[in-house]
């Protein structure tokens, strides 16, 4: 197990903050989150986006930008609504979250913003 590495993140330091699994992987491209809202979609799961800010993102409340997107397929629209909350508030961490209406939990979620850490 010497090969494990070990990432370092604290309380303190907000910059170094891990949120869920893709925050561990390098940053995706623009194509890569495509695929992700892709696959949201294809699996009927209804997208929401949260924001908060960067110190309080370890907490359980997210603000929710308007209404989840009930029933919304178009890839781009949900792409539209994760850039308008992020250019209405540019500091803060920004996640798309997929609620999966059978299990009635969250089927996916990732950030795809960070905001600026203080």
């Amino acid at each position: 197990m010497s090969d494990m590495q070990d990432y370092a993140s604290s309380l303190a330091d907000a910059a170094s903050r891990k949120f869920e699994t893709f925050s561990y992987l390098p940053e995706m491209s623009a194509e890569q989150t495509r695929k992700q809202v892709e696959f949201i979609v294809s699996k009927g799961w209804n997208p929401a986006v949260e924001h908060t800010e960067p110190q309080n993102a370890t907490g359980s409340y997210w603000y929710m930008w308007k209404l989840p997107l009930f029933g919304e397929t178009d890839v781009d629209t949900i792409l539209a609504e994760v850039e308008a909350c992020h250019n209405a508030h540019p500091d803060n961490h920004v996640r798309l979250v997929g609620f999966d209406n059978y299990s009635q939990s969250k089927g996916s979620e990732m950030v795809i913003y960070r905001g600026k850490a203080v």
